[in-house]
């Protein structure tokens, strides 16, 4: 049967725990000896950053943190503050500190403050006025401004595995008070594999689907493998178009290639596709992998790239994606080689420490009789005139600057014979370009 006075707050929100011990997960953190667990047992409190993923407990912590310190709380969003609520809210905990209590200023989604908002809190942390706890999605190291870093300590909160989340769940179905509305509720045990495996380690997701899947219920109250599907609809795995994510799994996708691992570059493609990044990104990601990494060892893998993304510009999704697929899948195939980024690389590297030499005289072409007076283009050798094609003893670089090699191609695949063909050529010919 229902209650007669259905609890107003959502289910995730009820089931907040109410101490430290009904904590679940980041025993990295809170497990014996570990650090956030030292700090509660003695009841002390630093200003710190709470990093990782949604559902994973950042708020919660740090508001049972600040009640172990004997902490006021003040709370703020990044979303709905800016520097007038920060100003309202340091002016209160100088208030509380001018009694003899100390205030945590806890910041929800601190990433979304640009820089000045950040610079805001600087010299109230430095004061010790109050101290601030940031939770955040995104990696600090790039969402959060250097000084306000240094001034706090990072903690690294992972996302719930299966048996976190199962512990979180049967807490919920066992707690007659803060539980779900409909008493007696059962739970299917293939719905209670998908409730799992659906909430991807968020705990707030896992509570929002079993609270929404029990308002379902029939008059058996069971929930089934059905109606959790039906709650779960298309969902999508944890992604962020403009986050850490995103770049961590792109650079999955490019090291799988690089490292010859088809099925697992096609599995980040898919993850990366299901999270909603736009395949045209990919696709010019996919266009440097075959520059980057496979290059001359099989030049095909560049024209294969292009052509994959030319063919998505012109079919669009999902038909499109299934070419960028086929690219992904025969650059992570083909023999590697880094000759060519290597190379260019290197001679970028020359050319930004040395100085801007002269072409030669002899390489520059004389199209009026004047240059040709000035010696424009005397001395050339026109390599189709030599034997092999090849100017025995020229060099082209500079003539004040030493011969360098940059490139050094592979034993593999098409650059095999490149390797071969310019090591009998280079045989012929000192370092310094001479005979």
């Amino acid at each position: 049967m229902s209650r007669l006075n259905p609890p107003s707050e959502p289910l995730a929100a009820r089931m907040r725990p109410l101490r430290l011990d009904e904590f679940v997960g980041q025993e990295h953190l809170l497990g014996a000896g570990r650090p956030l667990a030292e700090l509660a047992a003695r009841g002390r409190i630093h200003s710190m950053l709470l990093w990782g993923p949604p559902g994973t407990g950042k708020t919660t912590l740090a508001r049972l943190l600040a009640d172990r310190a004997g902490a006021e709380w003040i709370s703020i969003s990044a979303v709905l503050s800016g520097v007038k609520e920060i100003r309202s809210a340091i002016e209160t905990a100088r208030q509380s500190l001018a009694l003899g209590r100390a205030t945590v200023l806890f910041v929800d989604e601190v990433h979304r403050f640009n820089k000045a908002q950040q610079d805001a809190f600087l010299p109230h942390v430095e004061a010790g006025t109050v101290v601030f706890i940031g939770a955040t999605t995104e990696n600090p190291s790039f969402e959060v401004i250097g000084a306000l870093l240094s001034r706090v300590r990072v903690y690294v909160l992972k996302r719930l595995d299966e048996s976190d989340l199962n512990r979180v769940l049967e807490r919920t179905l066992a707690d007659s008070q803060r539980g779900l509305e409909i008493e007696g509720v059962i739970l299917a045990d293939d719905a209670r594999a998908l409730l799992l495996a659906s909430s991807d380690g968020d705990a707030r997701r896992l509570l929002n689907v079993l609270e929404i899947a029990s308002q379902l219920v029939g008059d058996d109250k069971t929930i089934t493998a059905r109606s959790v599907a039906d709650v779960v609809g298309a969902r999508q795995r944890r992604f962020d178009k403009h986050g850490e994510a995103f770049y961590d799994q792109i650079s999955a996708l490019h090291k799988a290639v690089r490292g010859t691992a088809p099925d697992a570059a096609l599995y980040w493609l898919c993850r990366m596709l299901d999270g909603g990044c736009d395949p045209v990104y990919i696709a010019r990601r996919v266009v440097r992998m075959a520059s980057e990494d496979i290059g001359n060892a099989d030049p095909r893998g560049l024209q294969i790239a292009l052509a994959a993304w030319d063919t998505y510009v012109r079919l669009g999704s999902p038909e499109g994606e299934l070419a960028i697929a086929q690219a992904i899948l025969y650059l992570a195939c083909v023999p590697k080689s880094n000759a060519t980024y290597t190379a260019f690389n290197a001679a970028r590297a020359d050319v930004a420490s040395g100085a801007s030499w002269d072409v030669p005289l002899r390489f520059r072409n004389a199209p009026t009789r004047l240059m040709k007076e000035l010696g424009y283009g005397a001395g050339y050798r026109y390599a189709h005139d030599e034997v092999d094609g090849f100017a025995e003893g020229e060099t082209y670089f500079p003539d004040e600057m030493p011969p360098a090699v940059y490139y050094h191609p592979a034993p593999r695949g098409l650059e095999q014979k490149i390797l071969e063909h310019l090591q009998r050529l280079r045989s012929t010919t000192r370092p310094d370009g001479k005979k």
